[in-house]
């Protein structure tokens, strides 16, 4: 109860000064998902907002919804969502600024292009990071005070988070700026799986949660993402974060969505593919996309496969599943 009890606080030194009569909730996240049931309606019945509820995320329903309301106090987004409503036609005109008090986002990392939008349009926005283990979020942006662009934040309070070097299990966060997944501890952490003793073991080791998230901090504690330890990609001995490379070719001004894997190399080990969505009514050739990323990556993360797509798959709170993926590039080559 006290991890939940935390995250309906979520954003309440900006909402709360707003009349209760007044308080609104934009819910579109599925509400079976921790995140949509802790930071949307739980958020909503504590703070005694009127919950403007759809069924799904549809762009055309969400813009005619947004349209009708002014000064929604609270809206929970992912990336997927907030990219599709800052690039809809009738973004600017309805300007969103003054339609959001509040926004957060999570379930993925926030690609930079991305964030600069939101900033440009004067949304209020914050990133947290969690999981349904730690019942939502355990780290997040503080509301007021300092907050730093692509950071997910400081840790809840009586959170307690470290960096742990994955191959050795030795601590790193001592030194700024060095990778490590990150483990935490607090009342947000989950006591258990539920029947299920063995991979209650393997995530719980001496009351310490080990998440699969790969982070670094920076000289203030602030952490930041930087991809699942288990999307990593290791090419040619080098390692690399597919979520860096998603987010350069996500700002691609054509590109409306990004995803990359790894795939076999016989020479590498593994190499990067990726897969693009573009924005309606654009066109793009593989060529273009891969000069923009030598213009802007090292050698070794430069794609050196690109297969467009009219969408790549993501979960229903956005994030990315590299898995599915995998699996279809390993059964075409397998057939062959």
């Amino acid at each position: 109860m006290a991890g939940i009890y935390e995250n309906m606080y979520w954003g309440s030194p900006v909402t709360n000064p707003i009349p209760v009569e007044r308080r609104k909730s934009f819910c579109v996240l599925p509400y079976y998902h921790i995140y949509g049931e802790v930071c949307q309606m739980c958020w909503s019945i504590k703070n005694a907002a009127t919950q403007i509820i759809l069924p799904r995320f549809e762009i055309e329903e969400v813009m005619n919804t947004i349209e009708m309301f002014d000064d929604i106090s609270y809206f929970a987004a992912v990336p997927t969502m907030l990219n599709a409503i800052v690039n809809h036609p009738r973004a600017k005109e309805m300007d969103l600024g003054k339609k959001f008090v509040f926004v957060g986002c999570g379930g993925a990392p926030c690609p930079q292009d991305l964030i600069d939008k939101l900033l440009d349009m004067d949304i209020f926005y914050q990133e947290g990071c969690g999981m349904s283990e730690t019942v939502a979020q355990n780290i997040s942006q503080p509301c007021l005070g300092k907050k730093k662009v692509g950071s997910i934040g400081i840790p809840y309070p009586s959170t307690v988070v470290r960096l742990v070097d994955p191959e050795t299990g030795e601590d790193v966060h001592w030194e700024p700026y060095k990778v490590g997944e990150i483990v935490t501890q607090g009342p947000m952490v989950m006591a258990g799986y539920w029947n299920n003793p063995e991979e209650t073991a393997n995530q719980l080791k001496d009351g310490w949660l080990y998440t699969g998230d790969l982070a670094y901090r920076d000289e203030d504690w602030h952490f930041f993402i930087v991809d699942r330890s288990k999307d990593m990609i290791i090419s040619g001995g080098f390692n690399v974060f597919p979520t860096e490379v998603d987010s350069v070719i996500f700002a691609h001004p054509k590109v409306f969505d990004a995803m990359c894997i790894g795939i076999p190399d016989e020479y590498r080990g593994e190499s990067l593919k990726a897969f693009v969505v573009l924005k309606p009514g654009e066109t793009c050739d593989a060529s273009e996309i891969l000069s923009w990323c030598r213009e802007r990556l090292t050698a070794y993360k430069i794609p050196r496969e690109v297969e467009f797509r009219d969408s790549v798959p993501r979960s229903p709170v956005g994030k990315a599943l590299r898995r599915i993926l995998r699996e279809e590039e390993l059964a075409k080559r397998t057939a062959k």
